[in-house]
């Protein structure tokens, strides 16, 4: 591992972040979210969102780390599923045949609004993941290792088993995912974020070639701050002990904000600081970004750049949503057909152009 080429000592550290979503890339810049994806044609299709002001609690160390991680939570699932749909959408004919579904939707809308099943979704997923988050990695490893106080006397060394159990069952986790085609492709678009954010920091042009040069591990990674999570938890439930079962499920529940909050700082500092200890507080952290980043190629990187470039518009630039070129403009108007010149409906609705009503091409004839 080169700290070289992680820690660079010229680069300007910035507050830019990512995602890597199905077949494309999120980056958060300071007013905006770009989502950029690779359309099975090879087309890019962008939508950007502006940011909400954060309020004075952002600026609280711990409680901010708190309130970023409940809002990465709920962005980041509502990001891959913005991605899903988008490639399901491209590679598949609509599905008439589910008439239940089609009709708890429209209920849904008629009832509640016509967001209602896209919010309940997001609910019912980001419930979900919070569920298999903490039954599989917070309840599961104080339950499996309670069976050691039946030899184990210290409780220090009960808690150090739990810990390392609990950083084991992720990695396991993370290897047995990565064997995963899709999840394989979804890692080189986290190497691909990366690697241009390192570019971007560095000062450099934003370029496939440039952009190439770089590490695909960064030091402000969210899988670095899940490494952080796992050792401050570690750290800190040490030092209550080993109560009953009940009590520990509940004292760690109620822990899991703290050990947000202070993770946060802790990659905050790790993420400006080029100190020997923030390297190797670092390492756990950057071995696991060697589990979920992989080599990206150009096209990928392309769709990197394409969100960066997104995001580093002037704030009064509007939100966009449609096809994009690879500096993340959207698409120019020549790649329209000429004026008078027929085009398919589907054509254009794919370049991002709204199609009114009576100019959609009438259906086949029998």
């Amino acid at each position: 591992m080169d700290f070289e080429k992680i820690f660079i000592k010229d680069a300007c550290p910035t507050k830019i972040g990512g995602q890597a979503v199905m077949e494309g890339i999120m980056m958060k810049g300071a007013d905006r979210t770009a989502v950029v994806v690779r359309l099975p044609d090879s087309s890019l299709y962008m939508k950007t969102q502006l940011l909400k002001k954060r309020g004075r609690w952002y600026r609280i160390p711990v409680v901010r780390g708190i309130l970023v991680f409940a809002d990465s939570l709920v962005t980041g699932v509502k990001t891959l599923m913005l991605s899903a749909e988008l490639l399901e959408s491209c590679e598949s004919e609509e599905d008439g045949g589910n008439d239940d579904a089609g009709r708890f939707t429209l209920w849904l809308q008629k009832r509640f609004g016509e967001k209602a099943p896209l919010n309940l979704a997001l609910a019912t997923s980001v419930a979900l993941a919070l569920v298999f988050t903490v039954g599989i990695f917070i309840i599961a490893p104080t339950w499996i290792v309670n069976v050691f106080g039946r030899w184990m006397e210290s409780d220090i060394a009960l808690n150090l088993t739990e810990g390392l159990f609990r950083i084991l069952l992720f990695v396991l986790y993370i290897v047995l995912i990565s064997n995963m085609k899709d999840i394989r492709t979804v890692f080189q678009f986290h190497g691909a974020e990366h690697s241009c954010i390192h570019c971007f920091e560095s000062g450099l042009a934003l370029t496939p070639e440039n952009c190439g040069k770089f590490e695909t591990l960064h030091p402000r990674c969210g899988t670095s701050f899940l490494m952080f999570v796992m050792v401050i938890a570690l750290l800190l439930f040490s030092v209550l002990g080993w109560p009953n079962l009940a009590v520990r499920i509940l004292s760690r529940l109620a822990l899991i904000p703290i050990i947000a909050g202070l993770s946060y700082e802790l990659l905050r500092w790790a993420g400006n600081s080029l100190s020997p200890a923030v390297k190797i507080l670092s390492v756990p952290g950057l071995l696991l970004q060697k589990l979920t980043t992989r080599k990206p190629d150009r096209r990928q990187l392309e769709v990197a750049i394409a969100a960066m470039k997104a995001v580093l518009v002037s704030p009064s630039t509007p939100a966009y949503e449609g096809i994009c070129d690879t500096d993340g403009a959207p698409a120019p108007k020549q790649q329209l057909p000429p004026q008078g010149a027929a085009a398919p409906a589907e054509e254009l609705k794919a370049m991002g152009v709204p199609i009114p009503a009576e100019e959609a091409e009438p259906p086949a004839k029998e």
